[in-house]
């Protein structure tokens, strides 16, 4: 049999039908200042009269403010990319290679993945698309230089500091309870000073961080940005050489300019102490002492490190109330009456005011587990010591645990040891 060729006529699209380019652009400022927002503005009206003055099909202008071009952050840079794989776009116009990424190895991954997709990139300042023949090659020249810019540029900032350091200058910060102004403190917040005293004022009388957060998020203080106390807040307060008159500098430091993610300095740099640099809120004494105790308290509830396998309820007792998982807690710790007890992780740090669950003992645990004879695979701990037992089998099951009364748990020994105790508190009344 004969072969057969048959040509296939062009189909042809209707004339008054014209494809148009689906055109984004995108634009970043590096900085929140009134100038760099007027620039930004400008620029946004700039590149909405160009693509439409090309006769392309607007869609987006992707704007990024106070971002820099090594970070991962930009939130419209991302959408934008997720845009052009969606296939909403085919091409982007930007100022310069610098403004779209600093970073060679992000600006090529992004350029090579957009040019699989058939999304165009064009770089103004520079003229070069990169769906052309040498758009990666002087892309790859010219980001390179860009990125050993963005190095340079680092590396000076990073020297300024340091001699400012070294000259007793800090750079720019905030301070919980006082007033800052270009690295300077200026002067005393009072209404802010009244929550530091207070937090050491409590700190010495014995109180935990935890609890001390607590009270203040219960009274309805805030930390200066407006969040709630917590433990590493408290913390961050009574170890801050501020209050007391000094001020510490490099504290931390930025150790690559690509990430720009900031590193508590733990001896990499040297760090510069300026001793009364500024009124105290705390009499130095007092700061003295707290740090004492922070130190005394770090030792004596130091917790136990555990390095063989996994406690038998680790990771799978879940609270009924709040969601959060249960841990393992030893209650009298480094006491011949510690025992172990399993606790909600929201009520261990924020109190009954925001979960009202109960610690349960371990042993309470044990025993229902036990006296089910099967395999748990999850345990959730509900209101009226429920707890419903879920197993390997598919199967589930509903027990209560007992509360155990605190005098029946008590030894004679822990009872002469109170009545010491009592007797110790009592004061003697001479009529």
């Amino acid at each position: 049999m004969d072969r057969v060729i048959t040509q296939i006529p062009l189909q042809k699209f209707p004339l008054n039908v014209p494809w148009r380019k689906r055109a984004g652009a995108y634009v970043r400022v590096s900085s929140g200042k009134e100038a760099m927002l007027h620039s930004l503005s400008a620029q946004v009206s700039y590149y909405s009269s160009y693509i439409q003055r090309k006769g392309w099909e607007y869609v987006k202008i992707y704007t990024d403010e106070a971002v820099t071009g090594t970070k991962n952050s930009r939130s419209a840079f991302r959408e934008m990319v997720e845009d052009a794989r969606a296939g909403k776009l085919d091409i982007i116009i930007t100022k310069s290679i610098t403004r779209f990424a600093r970073n060679t190895l992000t600006l090529l991954e992004t350029v090579r993945e957009l040019r699989q997709r058939g999304v165009d990139i064009f770089f103004e300042k520079e003229n070069i698309h990169t769906m052309s023949a040498d758009g990666e090659l002087l892309l790859t020249i010219l980001a390179s230089y860009a990125q050993e810019e963005s190095r340079s540029v680092s590396e000076n900032v990073k020297w300024r500091l340091r001699k400012n350091f070294q000259d007793g200058k800090s750079n720019n910060f905030t301070v919980f309870g006082y007033g800052v102004r270009k690295g300077e403190i200026v002067g005393i917040n009072e209404v802010e000073a009244a929550i530091v005293r207070r937090i050491f004022t409590d700190y010495l009388d014995g109180l935990g961080m935890t609890l001390i957060a607590n009270i203040l998020n219960t009274e309805g203080y805030t930390t200066k940005t407006g969040v709630a106390w917590t433990a590493p807040k408290v913390r961050a307060v009574l170890k801050n050489e501020k209050y007391a008159g000094d001020l510490l500098m490099q504290k931390s430091y930025v150790a690559d300019h690509l990430t720009k993610k900031s590193r508590v300095n733990r001896g990499e740099l040297p760090q510069y102490l300026v001793t009364d640099n500024h009124e105290a809120i705390i009499p130095r004494a007092d700061f003295e002492d707290v740090q004492q105790q922070r130190e005394d308290r770090a030792k004596k509830y130091a917790p136990v490190k555990y390095f063989g396998e996994p406690y038998q309820f680790t990771g799978i007792i879940t609270c009924g109330i709040c969601g959060k998982n249960y841990r393992r807690k030893q209650n009298n710790a480094g006491t011949k009456y510690q025992k172990a007890v399993w606790i909600c992780t929201t009520y261990n740090t924020a109190g009954k005011a925001a979960c009202a669950s109960k610690q349960i003992p371990e042993t309470a645990l044990e025993q229902a587990a036990a006296g089910f004879g099967k395999e748990v695979r999850h345990i959730t701990a509900l209101p009226g010591n429920l707890l419903r037992f879920e197993f390997a089998d598919g199967s589930a099951a509903d027990t209560h645990w007992q509360d155990h009364s605190r005098r029946d748990s008590w030894t004679d020994e822990m009872r002469q040891t109170a009545r010491e105790h009592a007797l110790k508190g009592r004061r003697l009344v001479i009529v």
